[in-house]
C-alpha cells in the first residue's frame, strides 16, 4: 500500500513542480487527502478536491488540470494492459475455461478491437496536449479556460512518458497486490493467468460506474463473474475483493480524511 501510494505521490510531486515547488512528503499527504475525497465521488473524479488543498491559492486552478493529466495517465496504461488481457484471453489461452466464452466469437473480436482503438486515441490525446491548449488558444470563447490549462503546454512528450512510467509500475503493484491477495486466500489460478485475468478486471472497473464506499459490491461482482471460471473459491474472490478495497481505498481514506481535518483545524486556529 505504501509502495502504491508513494509512486502516485511521486508522480504527483512530478506534475505540480509545474506550478510551485512540492516536497515528496507534502506530495504524499496531498495524495491522501485527494483519497478521502474521492470516495465521495463517482469513479474517483473528485480526487483533485483534496489534493488543491495542499497547493496555494493563486495555482489551485491549475493543479486541477494536472490532476487530470495525473489520472489520464493512470487510465491509460489500465486500457492498454486491459487490452493485452483481452487479447491474451481471446487468442493466445487455451484454457477452454475461458471468461470471454460467454460472448459470441464475432462480439469478443470487436469488444477487442474497439478496446484498443479506444486506447490509441487515448495515447494520441494523452501525448498531444500541447497541442489541445494551442488549438483552443485559437478559440476567442475559451481564453478564461485557457489560461488556467495553459501549464499543460510546459509538458515535453519525454515528461509525459516518465509520468506514464511511474503509472505503468504503480499499476504492475496493484495487481500484484491482487494476485498475492488472491493466492493467500486459496484461490488456484496460475499467477501468470492471473495477472491478465486483473488486467481485464482493471479495465472492467474502470468503465464501470461506482460510488466511493459502494464500490466494493461492484467489485465483488465483477470479479467473481471474472473468476468463476477458473475457481469455484467464491469465498476466496470475494474476501480478496473486500481486502484490496480495504487496503487500497478505505485506510488511504481514512488517514486522508485526518490529514484534512488537521489543516482546517491548524486554519481555524
Amino acid at each position: 500500500m505504501i509502495i502504491n501510494w508513494g509512486i502516485e505521490s511521486r508522480k504527483w510531486q512530478l506534475l505540480v513542480k509545474h506550478v510551485e515547488d512540492f516536497s515528496f512528503i507534502k506530495a504524499f499527504k496531498s495524495v491522501l487527502s485527494g483519497s478521502s475525497v474521492t470516495m465521495l465521488t463517482p469513479n474517483r473524479v473528485g480526487e483533485y478536491g483534496g489534493r488543491i488543498l495542499y497547493v496555494d491559492e493563486g495555482n489551485r486552478i491549475k493543479a486541477i488540470s494536472l490532476t487530470i493529466v495525473g489520472s489520464i495517465s493512470q487510465l491509460l496504461v489500465t486500457m492498454i494492459m486491459g487490452c493485452c488481457g483481452l487479447f491474451f484471453l481471446r487468442f493466445f489461452s487455451n484454457d477452454t475455461r475461458n471468461a470471454l466464452n460467454v460472448l459470441p466469437e464475432l462480439w469478443s473480436t470487436i469488444l477487442i478491437y474497439l478496446s484498443i482503438g479506444i486506447t490509441v486515441v487515448l495515447l494520441l490525446f494523452y501525448l498531444r496536449l500541447a497541442w489541445l491548449v494551442r488549438m483552443m488558444e485559437k478559440i476567442p470563447a475559451l481564453q478564461k479556460i485557457v489560461k488556467h490549462i495553459q501549464v499543460l503546454d510546459e509538458f515535453s512528450n519525454a515528461q509525459l512518458l516518465h509520468i506514464l512510467f511511474l503509472s505503468f509500475i504503480r499499476y504492475l503493484v496493484f495487481v500484484l497486490q491482487y494476485v498475492l491477495l488472491l493466492q493467500v486466500m486459496n484461490v488456484a489460478i496460475a499467477p501468470w493467468l492471473c495477472f491478465w485475468l486483473m488486467s481485464v478486471f482493471y479495465l472492467v472497473m474502470a468503465i464501470a460506474p461506482t460510488f466511493g464506499f459502494i464500490e466494493l459490491p461492484v467489485r465483488a461482482k465483477a470479479s467473481w463473474e471474472l473468476l468463476k471460471f477458473y475457481s469455484v473459491n467464491s469465498l476466496g474472490i470475494g474476501a480478496a475483493a473486500l481486502g484490496i478495497w480495504f487496503i487500497n481505498l478505505v485506510i488511504p481514506a481514512i488517514f486522508g480524511s485526518l490529514l484534512i481535518l488537521s489543516i482546517k483545524i491548524v486554519k481555524e486556529k
